[in-house]
């Protein structure tokens, strides 16, 4: 056995970026089972796993259940055994109730016990986050002593602000191996580097940023684990969006501990949007132990960006696309269909939406004498391809997709009970103009992980075309809505930035339509409410982060 008690100048981390499954107890177990086998190969001394692991994060009022709770401690305590005699000892988060208050909490397991267990004190109430609806605040902690090291355990937010890390470093703590649950969003790597850096300088001590990689629901964990040295120099950096279990090597010389790794080249913005929703899609799939996907691939350019990002997340074969036409869909449309379907290699069928669409007309035809058609009955069109859509799903097991882009989204240009049927939404938070470049860009590139072919996916003539939802006789989008520039601007203001009005004119934006658009956006809610999750790519993404009022009478006229 090794000796636990004497100074080293020398410890190993195996750092496991991982991908739990929220509530998988059992298999989060095995999991970092697996994982710490492994750490007994690399010769580790430690390994570290991410916040909340044992139970997935972020658990929500299910961490609130009893039964949930002890069974959380019940995994930890049985891992617990795999550190006996010389094996590596295991960092890991769960939920840790004590004195009938739960904290999110991290443990370290060694000599075949839970050594020491440390409370996470800054629970994040904002955005995405609510813990303060689930868990207590903990103490400022102490350093943890490992093989005569004093650890540092900040979880989290705990790094967000500089109090804790002051506190472990005057408590003596020699190095911060932070667990993380931080969920993507553009740019977040850049920011959390930052955070971490600002920690180095304010402590002068190493810094160990170890993140979580994976979907759960609508947010998509990145990894991206990276290390610092106290000269805020980098150490090591992990891939994103990807599982990787790796060594990182700490040294004591005469001015403190220097860690050394290996760093990974980082993806391009583009590239880790697509990961981000090709990631989510896939692991919401999968998780939710679906068999495959069926979409609606109409010719229009979301359809095919989500076939595309489908048969990235999925394979081809998992993958089912249905044709849904009507009299106003063009031959183009059908063309661009059929051509995207081949490129992607999926399994398409046609199904002609005549036949129920004017048995509806027909049985309404009496209540609608007199009237004028229009939305109503355009709006038949799109409830029958979603009430098809959602047969093929009941008989055959596959999730819907459903495709609609954040601009749709925002103004209600999307029909309940049709188009907006499904069960997950890659493309959420995308706006459109960002769909058209995402959609060019996969054409010329291919992420790490994709199953999909190279080359082009989604046809040029789908991108360089006008939108429509052919829903009459040559129908464009920019019939009822501005450019999807203009539109995506003042879209922006209003839900990313919250800007006025004024502030929004003064961009060069006609103010009746900046108070049109607005109106569109508030009493879109309702639909809202009822859509499908999608990826959160955004600060304020529709669902979790910004939680308007369904029934609101404010509109800015300052």
């Amino acid at each position: 056995m090794k000796d636990r008690i004497a100074v080293t100048d020398k410890l190993v981390f195996s750092l496991a970026q991982l991908n739990p499954i929220l509530g998988d107890l059992k298999g989060n177990l095995e999991k970092a089972k697996a994982a710490h086998v492994k750490a007994v190969e690399q010769g580790a001394d430690l390994l570290v796993l991410s916040e909340l692991f044992i139970c997935g994060y972020p658990p929500e009022d299910l961490v609130l259940k009893p039964a949930f709770q002890r069974a959380c401690r019940r995994a930890v305590e049985e891992l617990a055994k795999a550190t006996a005699g010389d094996a590596p000892a295991i960092l890991i988060g769960t939920p840790w109730e004590e004195a009938d208050k739960l904290y999110n909490a991290v443990c370290l397991l060694d000599d075949g016990e839970v050594k020491a267990v440390r409370y996470k004190v800054d629970l994040p109430n904002y955005g995405v986050f609510d813990e303060k609806r689930v868990f207590e605040p903990g103490p400022f902690p102490g350093p943890i002593g490992f093989r005569g090291v004093r650890l540092g355990v900040p979880i989290c937010e705990d790094i967000w602000d500089s109090e804790v890390c002051e506190c472990l470093e005057e408590t003596g703590a020699e190095m911060l191996i932070v667990p993380n649950g931080s969920p993507y969003i553009l740019q977040k790597s850049d920011i959390r580097q930052q955070v971490a850096i600002q920690r180095v300088v304010e402590t002068a001590l190493p810094l160990v940023y170890l993140n979580q990689v994976g979907g759960q629901d609508e947010l998509v964990f990145d990894g991206a684990s990276f290390a610092l040295n106290g000269d805020r120099s980098l150490a090591m950096q992990m891939k994103g969006f990807v599982e990787d279990q790796v060594i990182l090597v700490a040294e004591r010389g005469d001015e403190g501990w220097t860690l050394s790794g290996t760093v990974e080249p980082q993806a391009d913005k583009d590239s880790n949007v697509w990961s981000a929703c090709m990631l989510g899609l896939r692991d919401y799939v999968n998780k939710n132990r679906f068999p495959g996907v069926v979409l609606g691939l109409s010719g229009g350019i979301d359809s095919a960006i989500c076939a595309a990002l489908a048969v990235d997340a999925l394979g081809p074969e998992r993958v089912h696309c249905v044709m849904l036409p009507y009299r106003y869909t063009s031959e183009e449309s059908f063309k661009d269909a059929e051509d995207c379907a081949k490129a992607l290699g999926v399994r398409y069928d046609t199904v002609p939406i005549k036949e129920p669409v004017e048995g509806f007309m027909s049985v309404l035809s009496d209540m609608f004498e007199g009237t004028d058609s229009g939305v109503t009955e355009e709006n038949l069109q799109s409830r029958s391809r979603g009430t098809i859509l959602m047969a093929i799903s009941n008989k055959f097991g596959d999730m819907v997709v459903t495709t609609g882009n954040k601009s749709e989204m925002s103004v209600g240009y999307a029909t309940l009970y049709g188009d907006m049927n499904g069960g997950f939404n890659p493309i959420k938070d995308l706006y459109k103009m960002q769909v058209y470049h995402l959609s060019a860009w996969r054409n010329e590139n291919k992420p790490a992980g994709a199953m999909g072919p190279d080359g082009e996916v989604i046809p040029s003539n789908i991108i360089s075309k006008a939108p429509t939802a052919e829903l009459r006789e040559n129908q464009t989008d920019q019939d009822s809505l501005p450019d999807y520039p203009v539109l995506d601007d003042i879209l922006e203001c209003l839900v990313e930035k919250e800007m006025a009005v004024r502030e929004i004119v003064g961009r060069g934006h006609p103010e009746e339509l900046v108070h049109r658009i607005e109106h569109l956006l508030y009493i879109a809610e309702y639909k809202r409410r009822q859509s499908a999750p999608g990826v959160k790519l955004t600060e304020k993404n529709f669902g979790r982060d910004r939680r308007y009022p369904i029934t609101n009478g404010f509109r800015d006229r300052g």
